[in-house]
């Protein structure tokens, strides 16, 4: 089914959209894939904030050209899907993980920060853990010192205070 001059049009500025907000561009080549793994994997795609599209090649190189992701272009070949996110590293993950339970979608490719990724930058970008997680490592790296000093101190207290309940019968011994 082929579109007309403005479908095509309409196509190639909605991709630009998507590739002006988003951080990473991954693809992969979707051959032999079933329809059911196909909206699975497009649920699944959706909850995490990631457009994937299945598009013409010519039409996504024209979309993508002018932005981070135009270093991408001469791998734009094949029947492709397209994940864009806004997130660094959600669509690396989303694509990363369907395709550990799916040898058919091989990942070829991606964009992230204007640099072009081979299969295995994506799959080490789709490792990197979630800015949630890592927020939580960062702070209890911050919370560590602190509660050890607490707890450090807590012991002092306890240790002094065990100390004049020690002193209080030895004094009322010696003044009897």
């Amino acid at each position: 089914m082929s579109l007309n001059r403005s479908e095509k049009e309409a196509v190639i500025a909605e991709v630009t959209d998507l590739a002006a907000k988003a951080q990473t561009l991954v693809m992969a080549e979707y051959r032999g894939i079933t329809v059911a793994d196909m909206t699975r994997l497009r649920n699944n795609a959706r909850a995490q904030g990631v457009s994937l599209s299945v598009l013409k090649n010519t039409l996504a190189r024209r979309a993508v050209a002018g932005s981070a992701f135009e270093v991408v272009g001469d791998q734009m070949t094949g029947p492709l899907i397209y994940g864009f996110s806004e997130d660094a590293v959600a669509a690396a993950k989303v694509v990363a993980d369907f395709a550990k339970t799916n040898d058919k979608l091989v990942i070829r490719g991606g964009a992230f920060g204007g640099k072009a990724l081979d299969a295995d930058g994506v799959k080490q970008l789709a490792n990197i853990p979630s800015k949630e997680v890592l927020l939580a490592q960062l702070c209890g790296l911050l919370m560590s010192p602190i509660s050890r000093t607490a707890v450090v101190l807590g012991a002092l207290a306890a240790k002094k205070g065990e100390g004049a309940v020690a002193e209080e019968p030895a004094a009322e011994a010696a003044a009897a």
